[in-house]
This record gives C-alpha cells, sequence and structure tokens, in this order.
C-alpha cells in the first residue's frame, strides 16, 4: 500500500491562505539579511535564524514577523519573497497560490507603489517560467490601521494593480474592526464592483460576530479562518447553506492560541456539519509547518481519511479564483491520483460530497471568478502582515 506521505505527495493541491512575509523561509530571509547587512534584528546565520524563527508565543511571532518586514525595502526584496515562496510550493506540488499582501505597510514604509506592483508582475511570471506555479494576489489591509489603510489600499488595487491581483481582503486584530465598519464597507464595495473578489479574515480571533459582518457587511466570498462559526448554530446553517469556503489553518491556530492543541482542533467537526472547508499553512516557516505538513497532520494527528484529504485538495481547486478550465484539469488530476491509491475510508472532505471531479461538487462553484484574474498576464488594469 501506498505510504501516506507519498499519497499526499503525490497530490496537486492549491494554497488560498498565505501571506507573502509569512511565507519567507530560511534561505529566502538569509538572502534579504545578506543584502541589507544593517538589519541586526534578523540573525545572519542559518542555524541562528531557524532558532530565531522556533515559534515560542504570539508576542515572539510579531517580533520575528515585525523583523522580517524590515529586511523588505525595494522591489527586489518583493520579488525574492514570490519567488521564494514559489519554490518551496513547487517542491509539494502545489500548481497555484493566491498570496495575500498588506501593500499599507510596504508602501508607507517607503516602497513606491509602482515599484512595488511592477515587483509582484515580474514575480508572478517568473514562478510560473521557473517553479510551476501560477501566483494570484490578494490585496489585504491590517484592520487595526482604520481608514488610512483601508483607502489607501484600495486606491492602490484600482489606480496601478499587479496584473494578477485576483481578491481584496481585511485581517489584522479583528476587535479593533468595530469602530471602522464604514470604512471597510465601503472600500469592500468598491473593490467589489471593480471585479476583486472579497476574501477577509474573520472568526480566527474573535467570536461569531466577525463571520457575520463579512458575509452581510463585506459580502465575503471564502472567509479567512473561521473556525469561530461554531459557536453560533444559525451561522453554521447560513455557511452550510451557502458552502462559503473557509480557509482553515490549523497548525496557525495551535500557534496562536485559538485551540488549545491541534488534537482539539474543530477541522473534523466542521466537516462533519457539512462545511465547505479548504487547507491552508497561513504563515508556514513561523508556524513551523508547510502546506504538506497541514494534509499530513490532519491524517495523523486529526484521523482524516485518504478520500476526506483528497476532497480538501478538490476544495482547494472549487474555492479558488482559477478559471473554469484550470480548474477542471486540477481536479482531473485528483481525480486520478485517488484512482490509483486506497480510498482509505469512505468520507468526504466538505458538505459538497466526493473528494473530487464533478460529482457531488458544491451548488455553487466558490472559484468562479468575474474576470481571469488568476493568471499572471491577465486580469483588470495577520493583521500587519504583508
Amino acid at each position: 500500500m501506498e505510504s501516506i506521505d507519498a499519497f499526499i505527495g503525490r497530490l496537486p493541491k492549491v494554497e488560498l491562505h498565505l501571506h507573502l512575509v509569512g511565507s519567507a523561509s530560511v534561505p529566502t530571509v538569509l538572502e534579504l539579511r545578506r543584502r541589507h547587512p544593517d538589519g541586526a534584528r534578523v540573525p545572519s546565520s542559518a542555524a541562528e535564524l531557524a532558532a530565531f524563527y522556533e515559534f515560542r508565543d504570539f508576542p515572539h511571532f510579531s517580533q520575528v514577523y515585525g523583523a522580517v518586514s524590515s529586511l523588505v525595502r525595494d522591489p527586489a526584496d518583493v520579488a525574492e519573497l514570490v519567488l521564494g515562496a514559489a519554490r518551496d510550493l513547487a517542491g509539494q506540488n502545489v500548481r497555484y497560490a493566491e498570496l495575500t499582501i498588506t501593500p499599507y505597510t510596504l508602501t508607507s514604509a517607503g516602497l513606491p507603489v509602482a515599484g512595488l506592483t511592477e515587483a509582484l508582475d515580474i514575480a508572478a511570471r517568473s514562478a510560473l517560467r521557473e517553479h510551476g506555479v501560477r501566483m494570484a494576489y490578494i490585496f489585504d489591509v491590517a484592520g487595526e490601521y482604520g481608514a488610512p489603510a483601508a483607502f489607501g489600499t484600495l486606491e492602490h488595487a484600482l489606480t496601478c494593480p499587479p496584473e494578477a491581483l485576483t481578491g481584496f481582503g481585511l485581517a489584522g486584530i479583528e476587535q479593533a474592526r468595530p469602530r471602522y465598519t464604514d470604512a471597510f464597507r465601503s472600500v469592500f464595495a468598491s473593490a467589489i464592483a471593480a471585479g476583486l473578489h472579497s476574501v477577509p479574515h474573520a472568526g480566527e480571533m474573535s467570536g461569531p460576530a466577525t463571520i457575520w459582518e463579512a458575509l452581510d457587511g463585506l459580502r465575503a466570498e471564502r472567509i479567512g479562518h473561521g473556525i469561530s462559526c461554531l459557536g453560533d448554530p444559525a451561522l453554521v446553517a447560513r455557511l452550510r447553506e451557502s458552502q462559503i469556503p473557509l480557509e482553515v489553518c490549523p497548525t496557525s491556530n495551535v500557534c496562536t492560541r485559538q485551540v488549545p492543541g491541534l488534537a482539539a482542533h474543530p477541522l473534523p467537526r466542521l466537516l462533519a456539519e457539512g462545511l465547505f472547508v479548504t487547507l491552508n499553512s497561513d504563515d508556514p516557516p513561523m508556524f513551523g509547518t508547510t502546506l504538506t505538513d497541514e494534509y499530513r497532520r490532519a491524517a495523523s494527528v486529526l484521523g482524516l481519511s485518504r478520500s476526506e484529504l483528497a476532497g480538501l485538495a478538490a476544495n482547494g481547486v472549487r474555492a479558488s479564483f482559477l478559471d473554469s478550465g484550470a480548474k477542471q484539469a486540477l481536479l482531473a488530476e485528483i481525480d486520478a491520483v485517488t484512482a490509483v491509491a486506497p480510498a482509505g475510508g469512505t468520507g468526504s472532505a466538505g458538505g459538497a460530497g466526493s473528494p473530487a471531479g464533478d460529482a457531488g461538487a458544491p451548488t455553487r462553484d466558490a472559484g468562479s471568478p468575474t474576470r481571469d484574474a488568476g493568471s499572471p498576464t491577465g486580469g483588470v488594469s495577520a493583521e500587519t502582515r504583508a
């Protein structure tokens, strides 16, 4: 029988919840540190940096994130981050990623808007050419920065967007959002009118009310995290009926103390409730994980079967903003992988039913775009995580 690791390795995957700075692996950060030798907040050797990266608690995570962010100073640094992420994803058989960027934190620190956009364009083309990973971008607002960040991000998205810009998001400290509700609703309405997809974080570090606001106030097409929905049966029913995808990041939730341990993660319950779930890594090097590790832990710790793992991979494809042709090709590949491997169980990874292909697919095509926004060459002209 094929090992579970081999099965996961052969599964084509997509990554829908990955932050730019949070994706920076040790080799990528060492290159940035070499470029900026005055960046003393970041260790300059691989061993020291690996120890620096070991997750201790949320304040330490914030310290690491800020230190790495301080090395992103010019467009070439941004391109290095994107290509580093593409290299790491390619090694996990990830074919497509929607990379979340918080441009306001970079441009407010002095990075030119046009230079940031050009770097993202060049990097997306290089990622596809050099690593076979198709990149799309989500522009994200750090919610605690309020209206200036919201409207600044919107202006960047509407006036100088990267070619592969596909979504508009909201992250940061969820408890800080209510005072900026009107501003956030306004910018999301404008972004949606311009053809961008609404993909806010919600229900990660706060309760169900944040998710309700994401659905009704921000017209969310996907929810980043969303795990607190289980505290509200009416919300669970709403999500089950609408099949709004949840971008679930188990190891991240453990590290940020949203759940006491991986064995206690609500992923199996979310699936049992018939919700549309995707599996993601968030800030993988900083949380000691990879997307592949998330699949492995879902199997070894949470007890998901091969069929359920394949279903999560298929859900990620369906929930993505890829064009329909690319989706069908990836779903066919997932079907091919599962066809030659023992099922390992009969459960499904979402309320939709079958692990891949068209049978049992959600009643809504969660990734049906208003434009081919995921293409690196097409499209329209957590926190402070970039």
